[in-house]
């Protein structure tokens, strides 16, 4: 099996990624810790094209990595770029986010996530951007997921992302789709290349 590098440090992105990667003739694995990549992208594809190609270079494997972020329109878009940036702890940026939109009644927010795949040349060779549109609520709810899961409300399923089961989660989810929307295309590329 080829090793995928997965342009992150968190265990826990790389076990998501593995879900949606069952069945194709790769083994992820993370980063080195040591090689960090500073995102100066002003997009999400851009930060996911720049972390994908310099890990590949880096390393000489092919790489794949994904940005994503929360956009709430009351704020004009922030946290967006800087979502993970947005405190110190989830604890952290979810108490931000709910001061700073106090009890504004537009709470509408999406999560975006793009993603792209670098060969071993550093050539990007599939990207992607999709979104999950929702709200945000005015206080937690539920005990799953992980970062602002338990404030990003789904009105569609009635749930909010720390409420929903894996399968829901990863079914409608701006990740899911993202990675839904991208595995036909890498299938094939798969296939060509060990066919």
């Amino acid at each position: 099996m080829q090793k995928l590098v997965v342009a992150t440090g968190n265990p826990g992105k790389l076990n998501e990624m593995q879900e949606y990667l069952t069945g194709l003739p790769w083994e992820l694995e993370l980063k080195p810790k040591e090689l960090d990549i500073e995102e100066t992208g002003t997009t999400f594809v851009a930060n996911a094209r720049l972390k994908a190609s310099e890990v590949a270079k880096a390393l000489g494997k092919w790489s794949i990595a994904d940005d994503s972020g929360l956009a709430v329109n009351a704020l004009d878009g922030a946290p967006g770029l800087y979502s993970s940036r947005y405190g110190k702890t989830d604890e952290d940026r979810i108490g931000r986010l709910l001061r700073e939109l106090g009890n504004t009644e537009d709470r509408k927010a999406k999560f975006i996530c793009a993603i792209a795949i670098a060969n071993h040349e550093c050539k990007i060779d599939l990207q992607t951007e999709c979104i999950c549109a929702g709200e945000i609520l005015t206080s937690p709810s539920g005990n799953g997921g992980f970062g602002y899961d338990p404030v990003f409300y789904v009105p569609g399923e009635d749930q909010t992302f720390a409420e929903m089961s894996p399968e829901t989660k990863s079914r409608i989810s701006h990740r899911g789709i993202a990675f839904a929307q991208l595995m036909p295309e890498f299938k094939k590329l798969t296939a060509n290349r060990h066919g």
